[in-house]
């Protein structure tokens, strides 16, 4: 039982890489439709690659949250078990999140006229995600100060499993939110928030509060409860609205034991 923690952070790892090879392997094809008349075409994904890619970093957030309880409720703590879960995390939450976005970069760029002449390092800007990331991750496992509850900047999983539902955002379209993922500059202001995110000193609360008491999960309690009501009205959708509440309320809160 004791290395149960490593075998969910290497199944953590193991989805991460699964959502790579399908996301990658996300085809896009051309579709023609009507337009008063005159054909219109328009690119569109290997829509069901992308979509299991995006299953597979969910499963990977499954796997990172299970193997930190696992590891609490075990009381195995190593510092293999620390890296390890940092080189999952790198990779399920900043490399394969990373190739989405380029991935949605390219489809923004080759929509435009000039397709033909665009330079590749205009997609480049998709993988500042997964340095981000590292960087964030390596910060982390060096830091001696001990924070109970909260985070110092956006945790990886968190970012990671926001862009992950921008292939379900973009195959159910709730909203008609799946032309704003096909404009390049949305996409770049969404890069630049995330990786300052990431590396900020905004303190965000752990989903696992480190005493259990009203006064110190209300915001948790929040969270969960708003994002369970905004799933049957907001469908996929409510995954973006919960990122963003979950911003807010780190925002709001301040536990004492930050201070």
């Amino acid at each position: 039982m004791k290395h149960l923690p490593n075998l969910l952070t290497l199944g953590n790892l193991f989805c991460g890489c699964i959502a790579i090879a399908y996301v990658l392997t996300a085809q896009p094809y051309t579709s023609m439709s009507l337009d008063k008349g005159m054909p219109s075409w328009n690119w569109v994904y290997g829509a069901e690659q992308i979509y299991y890619g995006s299953i597979f970093i969910g499963i990977a957030g499954i796997c990172d949250l299970l193997d930190g309880f696992a590891a609490r409720a075990l009381k195995v703590h190593s510092p293999i078990g620390k890296d390890l879960d940092s080189l999952a995390d790198v990779v399920s939450f900043g490399v394969a999140p990373s190739i989405i976005l380029y991935k949605f970069l390219w489809d923004a760029l080759m929509s435009e006229k000039n397709a033909m002449d665009i330079s590749m390092l205009a997609m480049s800007p998709a993988f500042l995600l997964a340095c981000f990331a590292a960087l964030r991750l390596a910060k982390f496992n060096v830091d001696t100060t001990v924070r109970k509850g909260f985070f110092q900047g956006m945790p990886t999983p968190a970012v990671g499993l926001f862009v992950a539902s921008f292939p379900l955002l973009s195959w159910f379209n709730p909203f008609g939110v799946a032309a704003y993922l096909q404009n390049k500059w949305v996409l770049y202001i969404i890069i630049g928030v995330l990786c300052w995110l990431m590396v900020s000193s905004i303190r965000f609360f752990k989903l696992m509060p480190a005493k259990w008491s009203l006064a110190t999960t209300w915001p948790q309690l929040i969270l969960i409860v708003a994002t369970g009501i905004a799933i049957p009205f907001l469908h996929v959708a409510a995954i973006p609205v919960a990122f963003v509440l979950y911003i807010l309320l780190s925002l709001v809160y301040r536990p004492a034991t930050a201070e």
